[in-house]
């Protein structure tokens, strides 16, 4: 059985003309006939080529790949007890799951403080970020935790000014960063400026912090979606050429007379603008490193993707090596913006496998007294469960969960929730909570009552939805915690953990579920 839709999918808008027949090997009908129009992914690239390679509709939709990989988190059950408590005095009226604590810092200093162990990682110049930023930034400050602005948004801002090559001024990153500081609350959470092979070259990070007042920048290796730089769709010309004019590779050419001509003729209707892909050294890294901190950064992240282990290795080393503040190690298979659909799918190291290597990589460096900042997983993560098993593998090093899709996805839902309200055409699936924001959104009275009524009526409704997502994974990693008597984050341990199969044991080093906690049940059953 392939693991994999191989030639139809929601993703590309394909599907097979015989669906309930298909070859598993290929993908393609059991029967291709003569006289289709096309419906799958070979005829729909018999006619549209390349534009078939990345997922559709762009600009309004996530993607994350659909693999089945043979291990993932749902292979893990998380045991627990009845002695004692940690974090909390062992008391039933005390060890309650309200009580348990959420808060992480971290950084060199630990001056970074998170009011939950949330983090959404790079989302950067795509129309899905960028049309949701109000709610992403909002509702992550009022949350308290982190946010990272990702690859290229300077360079496709059509207002940003240059001069000699590097950023003077900016519209859109200058939002974003303010969207997120004007709604900061006592220091919590924190605002994040990544940076790729072109963002460096503009000068983007210096400008961030010598104008903006950021703190935070990140380093980055990619992502868990794709093996190559970032790319997004055009479908203005103007632009297309704009963005080639500031260094960016764009398919085809738009100085072309021939291309040109094409696209006024409705040839085709969307440019490809692509990133170029780091060429990462240990000297260009330490330099670089030097040069953002000799320029203002109090904070030094890196962001590095789904390679393979040397590379994780040397991920490690490095963040070790030049004291950085916080390593992002992201699993295959995700993405939010255009990755290609198969390299989604077929490239890197899924999440179990990535992100328990980690967890003997990091073991082994500190196993030798050398130094490791706080590390972080992503690679599909949306819910509770999720995050306690993510946080449970790389325990004592992971201190943070990067999410992206399900808080865009939480964001563009209380979006769309309060555009209904607006227009006074609540769908009926919501109505049975209200017709008002404040009915429909559990968490409004909370929020309404901890910023006054003038503050509250200006949220956007992104933003409550992304704080109310929020709130239901702290509340049901408080039970999680509360169940496991792990009253504070660092008291979480891969002893919380079992796996479920022989495979995921051999993969992670967490015992299968029969040999958990073996030792000590023989013990207590030959005792007197």
């Amino acid at each position: 059985m392939s693991l994999t839709k191989i030639n139809a999918t929601a993703a590309t808008l394909t599907k097979n003309r015989t669906e309930d027949s298909v070859v598993p090997t290929s993908g393609m009908c059991v029967t291709c006939i003569d006289g289709c129009i096309g419906m799958c992914e070979i005829g729909k690239s018999a006619y549209r080529g390349h534009e078939v390679i990345y997922p559709q509709p762009f600009g309004i939709i996530t993607s994350g790949g659909e693999k089945n990989y043979p291990v993932d988190y749902s292979h893990f059950n998380i045991l627990s007890g009845v002695i004692g408590a940690k974090g909390i005095e062992a008391d039933s009226d005390k060890a309650i799951f309200p009580n348990v604590n959420l808060e992480v810092n971290f950084g060199h200093d630990k001056g970074l403080k998170f009011k939950l162990p949330f983090m959404i990682p790079g989302i950067g110049s795509t129309n899905i970020a960028k049309n949701n930023w109000e709610g992403l930034a909002i509702g992550t400050a009022l949350a308290g935790t982190g946010l990272t602005i990702g690859e290229n948004v300077v360079g496709m801002d059509p207002e940003a000014v240059f001069k000699n090559g590097n950023i003077v001024d900016t519209v859109d990153l200058k939002r974003r960063v303010k969207l997120f500081t004007d709604n900061q609350i006592d220091g919590y959470g924190a605002i994040v400026v990544q940076s790729n092979v072109e963002d460096t070259r503009l000068g983007v990070q210096e400008y961030a912090l010598k104008e903006l007042g950021v703190q935070c920048v990140e380093l980055k290796w990619g992502q868990g979606a794709k093996n190559i730089g970032g790319e997004v769709k055009i479908k203005d010309l103007k632009k297309a050429q704009l963005l080639y004019e500031r260094g960016y590779v764009v398919l085809p050419n738009p100085t072309e007379p021939h291309v040109i001509k094409a696209f006024e003729s409705g040839a085709f209707t969307e440019f490809e603008r692509h990133s170029r892909v780091g060429m990462v050294t240990e000297e260009g890294f330490a330099q670089r490193v030097e040069e953002l901190r000799s320029a203002g950064a109090k904070y030094i992240f890196l962001k590095t993707g789904a390679y393979g282990p040397a590379d994780l290795a040397r991920a490690l080393k490095f963040v070790s090596k030049y004291k950085l503040d916080l390593l992002t190690i992201d699993g295959a298979g995700g993405g939010t913006g255009m990755s290609p659909w198969r390299m989604m799918n077929e490239w890197g190291v899924p999440p179990v496998e990535l992100h328990s290597l980690t967890y003997r990589y990091a073991k082994q460096l500190t196993d030798k007294g050398e130094h490791l900042p706080a590390l972080a997983f992503a690679g599909g993560f949306t819910f509770e469960d999720q995050i306690f098993k993510g946080l449970a593998v790389g325990a004592p090093f992971v201190k943070l969960i990067g999410m992206a899709r399900a808080p865009i996805a939480a964001a563009m839902v209380g979006k769309t929730i309060g555009n209904a309200v607006k227009n006074h055409q609540t769908p009926v699936y919501v109505e049975r909570f209200g017709n008002s924001i404040d009915q429909i959104f559990v968490t409004a009275n909370e929020l309404r009552n901890k910023l006054g009524n003038t503050t509250f009526e200006k949220l956007p409704t992104g933003a409550i939805g992304l704080y109310t997502y929020y709130e239901r994974l702290a509340q049901g990693l408080r039970q999680l915690m509360a169940g496991t008597r792990k009253f504070g984050l660092p008291y979480i341990s891969r002893d919380d953990l079992a796996s479920l199969t022989k495979e995921a044991t051999e993969i992670s080093g967490i015992p299968y579920i029969m040999d958990y906690q073996k030792e000590e049940a023989e013990k207590i059953l030959m005792s007197k």
